[in-house]
């Protein structure tokens, strides 16, 4: 029998016989026979495979996107490399390299916190790698970028917790270079000057990845007298770190400080108050990237993925931690 009729066999075409794919099946499976998607896709000058770039593992959004995603690209036999830039450019640059070699046939990621400059990700485009970014975007980049709204989510939670009776509110920032963490401080800015709160740039505390660092500065800014009492955190990390701080003192949530946090934590319901938090449609993201990706990878016509900005909106849970 000839190789490409076992082969045309094993792919189940239609040009053969049902006899001769019986017979061709009961051979490779007494012969224990598994086929190599890799090896098929390189025929067809793919590989199959989306890799993944994000900043960090334990943030609950990015799980959520990746599910979304995954949900989409596995009905069209494409499989997710996830990689992890651990909020480190350089790493991020290292992956990027990696990849370039055509072992990915598109690219998803969420830009670190370190990344100021695109030149990186501008090869990618470059070399005509489909690439799109969600949540932390390249801006200068011409492709399709999937955001929230998260100027209003930063003003919405900030105006929040001045409604409760808070009058001095502190901003927890991880990183003033990537545009989520602009956009949620312009918000938290615009609400505190619309408000007509007197305002100290102290109020914004600057956090980095260090876990301890972050514990030991939102510690020095809770025991003054003249703390804040209200806080709205950038990121959840932040929000759990301000929660165990908080064990260590008298203060109590929500009586003494109030807290509200961007997070979309499963469990926010069992913290000790529940957390209020502003959830991002992480889901929804992931899924719009993989079908976006599939028009692009699967369609005898491909589509171009246009240079636009879509904004998928997040939603606000108010608990008992922002509650008088």
């Amino acid at each position: 029998m000839a190789p490409s009729t076992v082969s045309r066999a094993l792919n189940d075409s239609y040009e053969i016989s049902h006899a001769t794919k019986a017979k061709v099946m009961a051979l490779a499976k007494e012969l224990n026979y598994q086929p190599n998607p890799y090896a098929r896709s390189l025929r067809a000058h793919s590989s199959k495979t989306i890799g993944i770039i994000i900043p960090e593992r334990i943030n609950n959004f990015f799980s959520q996107v990746i599910d979304g995603l995954e949900s989409v690209t596995q009905e069209f036999g494409y499989h997710l490399l996830i990689y992890n830039s651990n909020e480190d450019v350089e790493q991020e640059k290292k992956i990027i390299s990696y990849l370039l070699g055509g072992r990915v046939d598109a690219i998803v990621m969420s830009v670190s916190s370190q990344t100021s400059s695109s030149e990186h990700l501008v090869q990618v485009y470059n070399q005509g790698i489909p690439i799109i970014f969600f949540d932390r975007i390249a801006l200068d980049i011409p492709t399709t970028k999937f955001i929230t709204n998260d100027f209003e989510s930063g003003y919405l939670g900030t105006k929040h917790l001045i409604d409760q009776g808070c009058k001095k509110i502190s901003f927890l920032s991880l990183s003033k270079e990537i545009t989520i963490g602009k956009e949620r401080l312009n918000g938290y800015l615009e609400a505190i000057k619309t408000s007509e709160l007197p305002f100290d740039e102290s109020w914004i505390l600057e956090c980095t990845q260090d876990e301890k660092k972050n514990a030991e500065v939102i510690e020095q800014m809770l025991f003054p007298i003249s703390r804040p009492d209200g806080i709205i955190s950038s990121v959840e990390k932040l929000a759990i770190t301000t929660y165990q701080v908080l064990k260590k003192t008298r203060l109590k949530v929500p009586q003494d400080v109030r807290v509200v946090s961007f997070s979309n934590m499963g469990i926010a319901d069992l913290l000790d108050p529940p957390l209020s938090t502003i959830s991002q449609p992480a889901g929804e993201i992931g899924i719009a990237c993989g079908k976006l990706l599939m028009k692009k990878l699967t369609k005898k016509k491909q589509e171009n993925i246009q240079d636009e900005i879509i904004m998928i909106p997040s939603s606000m849970k108010v608990r008992k931690s922002s509650q008088p």
